[in-house]
């Protein structure tokens, strides 16, 4: 184990105070998920999207992988290795640190107004928008596909993220990107050869993420540091919004931070999961500068934008880390 180191009619602010339309917990048909050729994919760019430094992590670290009692072909018997990181590791500097971003999830949103509610969350000062795709196989939900994310890109100039919650995802990462998601997280659960799933995604032109269930360790991304911009630790079991906060995986996002600063390049670390006022701080504190808010930031008594607000200076006074 790594051991743990310190064009449609916008809505009015105060949308999420009126809101009565309860989480979509049920879908009863699949998207269209026909595969097809890309028609366009997003351009490399020397401009991120993301407004990151991604110069790399100027204190310099180190890292040892140990491998645990070794056959006679010198590989771990059980697969699994310990990271330990030396006592040179040292804290970002400030002018690399990231600023905190504050991203919904669209799942408590009305699906049959999708474009105007995005449009309401980036008037709301919202960083990027996630879309939670499901499958009904890996989680036991369905949510939507490319197609519908699609629908609603024009609506928005915001950056779109595709948190892929389904079995085998190689098959329609293009798919995603194409709709005009900058973003794609794959769990690792999902992903028989993650390594070639990640440079997949960047080879279409998008910034690949990893994405740990609660009971995931985080040594499962340790060789494919150089490919990842973001790494997820989830904060519920996936598959539905609206569930509590595991406030246990605050050690976890803290090792996974930990781990992230051993690479060479500044890695965000996204949290999802019952975030909201009472849960951001501990999440931040412990080293997540990205975090999903569905239900608390749609259910504000004071709307989205007051949401927004309220979470990024919670979150910006926990992180600490500039």
């Amino acid at each position: 184990m790594l051991p743990i180191a310190a064009a449609a009619t916008p809505f009015a602010d105060c949308m999420g105070a009126t809101r009565h339309h309860p989480i979509r917990r049920w879908f009863d048909d699949l998207d269209d998920l026909t595969l097809g050729e890309p028609l366009l994919t997003l351009g490399q760019s020397h401009h991120d999207p993301f407004g990151r430094n991604r110069t790399g992590n100027e204190g310099g670290s180190s890292i040892i992988i140990e491998p645990q009692t070794l056959a006679s072909d010198g590989n771990p018997i059980n697969g699994e290795f310990h990271l330990v990181h030396t006592p040179i590791l040292e804290p970002m500097s400030s002018s690399s640190a990231p600023q905190i971003k504050i991203i919904p999830s669209v799942l408590p949103a009305d699906f049959a107004r999708l474009g105007d509610e995005c449009q309401a969350l980036e008037k709301a000062g919202v960083d990027r928008i996630q879309f939670d795709v499901m499958d009904g196989r890996f989680v036991p939900n369905i949510t939507f596909g490319p197609d519908v994310i699609a629908s609603v890109r024009d609506a928005v100039s915001v950056p779109f993220e595709a948190h892929l919650m389904i079995e085998e995802p190689d098959h329609l990462i293009s798919r995603f990107v194409e709709a005009g998601c900058n973003l794609i997280i794959v769990h690792e659960e999902t992903c028989t050869h993650l390594h070639r799933t990640l440079a997949h995604i960047r080879d279409l032109g998008a910034n690949a993420a990893v994405a740990l269930n609660p009971h995931t360790p985080i040594d499962r991304v340790a060789h494919v540091l150089d490919l990842l911009d973001m790494v997820l630790v989830m904060t519920v079991n996936p598959g539905f919004g609206g569930q509590a906060y595991i406030s246990t995986m605050e050690p976890k996002i803290a090792a996974t931070r930990a781990l992230l600063d051993t690479a060479d390049h500044w890695i965000d670390l996204e949290v999802d999961g019952g975030i909201s006022a009472n849960t951001i701080e501990g999440a931040a504190g412990a080293g997540a500068n990205v975090l999903i808010s569905g239900s608390a930031m749609f259910r504000h008594p004071e709307g989205l934008a007051a949401a927004v607000s309220e979470l990024r200076q919670l979150a910006t006074k926990a992180y600490g880390r500039d």
